[in-house]
């Protein structure tokens, strides 16, 4: 039902259906040649109509007339622009247009089939007109042999280490860890890594100073044993040895061991 009609109850009329209908009277005699030449004109334009319809049908119908399939047959199918959606291509113009092949199974009515769908295509509805179907014809000489590749097991890539770019303190809730910014070979800026400067040191311990990166405790508690020569400087083996062995200063009695 058109909208017109749904509103006021009646078919919408026009000056140019007026004589269509049966309402012949004419009150004013000097339109009946307008009139004459719309019904003209009117009919005109529907003759066109249906020509270009009878010619674009012709054409469909060439094309269409010679496609049937049998159950079994190998077709590709056509993809439309909802269901590239669906196939996670990007960008349309690297989109196929056409995917498979795949299997028929079924024919549904005189213009549809059903296809074997992969897992990937689920969500997808398996039943296609034939428009969106195409033959697909098997030809050895399209199949790509793939070339045996030899993997050499024994050869290994290896990262090194250009330089350090900065030094960071990682604070913790109940410690400090000092990180070093490294930049890598065959690596830009903008892919410089954080990494714990304990494990850098111990792999390219050429590239850092003598003094060595100490905590802000451990840094205090040096300065106030130095300061006072009576002071007996105490620290643990594991945590403390490595700076402590990198410092350039004179320190008289050192336990480390544990407490004094």
């Amino acid at each position: 039902m058109a909208p017109y009609k749904a509103l006021y109850g009646r078919k919408c009329r026009s000056l140019i259906c007026w004589d269509e209908v049966g309402e012949r009277k004419i009150l004013d005699p000097t339109t009946i040649p307008w009139i004459e030449e719309v019904r003209e004109k009117v009919k005109l334009i529907r003759q066109r109509i249906q020509t270009t319809q009878s010619r674009q049908k012709s054409y469909a119908d060439n094309r269409m007339k010679d496609l049937e399939f049998a159950i079994g047959d190998q077709v590709f199918l056509q993809i439309t622009p909802l269901k590239a959606s669906l196939l996670a291509c990007k960008g349309k113009k690297l989109q196929p247009r056409f995917v498979g092949p795949y299997k028929i199974l079924q024919r549904v009515g005189n213009v549809a089939y059903k296809l074997e769908l992969p897992s990937s295509l689920s969500r997808i509805h398996n039943v296609f007109h034939l428009s969106m179907l195409k033959k697909y014809h098997p030809d050895p000489s399209h199949v790509l042999q793939p070339e045996d590749i030899e993997i050499d097991e024994a050869l290994t890539y290896e990262e090194k280490l250009i330089k350090l770019l900065d030094r960071k303190m990682k604070e913790l809730r109940n410690k400090q860890i000092p990180l070093v910014k490294v930049l890598w070979r065959n690596h830009g800026l903008e892919e410089a890594t954080w990494d714990v400067e304990e494990e850098i040191r111990g792999k390219y311990p050429d590239l850092f100073p003598n003094q060595g990166l100490l905590s802000k405790e451990f840094s205090s508690f040096l300065t106030l044993s130095l300061s006072d020569p009576k002071v007996v400087l105490v620290v643990p083996y594991k945590s403390m040895t490595r700076q402590i062995l990198n410092l350039q200063v004179g320190v008289h009695e050192l336990d480390l061991g544990g407490t004094s």
